[in-house]
């Protein structure tokens, strides 16, 4: 079987998300519709504000829609939010007093799985992202982009089969994010997890995605699908080809930015 003939691994369709705030009702998100397969990597851009955050709390199980249909994994492989998800935000938020290796053991702590294993798990994810020299830092001693690539080892470490990114590398200068987006894609493709990356940031989305999902504001909604094909590997160069212009393009026009 085909990637292209895989049954989702995740399925939206019609997610809509209404909030109660301060007694009045607020449209977070309506009609999104989404299908990601196993393995994929997958960017979701658009405005602030226009609900991509709200998409994965949903997913997450964090919050619950109010209308629509959310499906994940099947009948022979269940999905356990608590179990199956990682999470990587747009600040590290990692534990000042641990040392690295520790911050990246947290998610295997709360979930109680063995010491030993994930001890040697978090070692070698460390080892993944570049990271080895420094499990015994404290994060105050990492720069931004590193304490970043920390997150992301604490996101895999309890082998989770679905990573959320929320806009990870937003607040990182120009030359580090660039850098994370090559890292990330590093990451992906050795450990083939299916991950969600919401950015605001058109070019980082088709970058990175081998599908983009465009949400716009006003109201937010879920207005197109485009699936990347783009050389591989990918490096920084790709940003040059027309095809990748073409891709930006359209969806700056999506956007009503050009």
């Amino acid at each position: 079987m085909t990637q292209m003939d895989q049954k989702p691994f995740i399925r939206l369709d019609g997610v809509k998300k209404v909030f109660n705030v301060g007694g009045s009702e607020f449209l977070a998100v309506q009609d999104v519709s989404l299908e990601i397969r196993e393995g994929e990597l997958v960017s979701i851009v658009g405005p602030s504000g226009c609900g991509k955050s709200t998409v994965l709390s949903i997913l997450s199980d964090l919050n619950k829609a109010t209308e629509g249909t959310i499906e994940i994994g099947n009948e022979h492989s269940p999905f356990t939010p608590g179990r199956d998800v990682g999470m990587v935000f747009q600040k590290a938020l990692l534990l000042k007093w641990r040392t690295i290796i520790d911050n990246v053991l947290l998610p295997a702590e709360i979930l109680g799985l063995p010491q030993k294993e994930s001890r040697e798990r978090a070692a070698d994810l460390l080892d993944m992202v570049g990271l080895a020299k420094f499990a015994d830092a404290y994060p105050q001693q990492l720069s931004g982009g590193m304490q970043q690539r920390a997150s992301i080892a604490r996101a895999l470490v309890h082998d989770p089969r679905l990573i959320l990114m929320d806009e990870p590398f937003g607040a990182l200068d120009a030359l580090t994010r660039e850098r994370m987006n090559l890292e990330l894609l590093r990451i992906w493709k050795e450990s083939r997890k299916t991950i969600l990356f919401v950015t605001h940031g058109i070019q980082e989305a088709v970058f990175l995605g081998s599908q983009v999902a465009v949400m716009t504001a006003g109201p937010a909604r879920m207005a197109a699908h485009f699936d990347i094909e783009l050389p591989e590997p990918r490096t920084l160069d790709v940003k040059t080809t027309e095809k990748f212009g073409a891709y930006t393009r359209d969806i700056y026009h999506l956007l009503g930015l050009n």
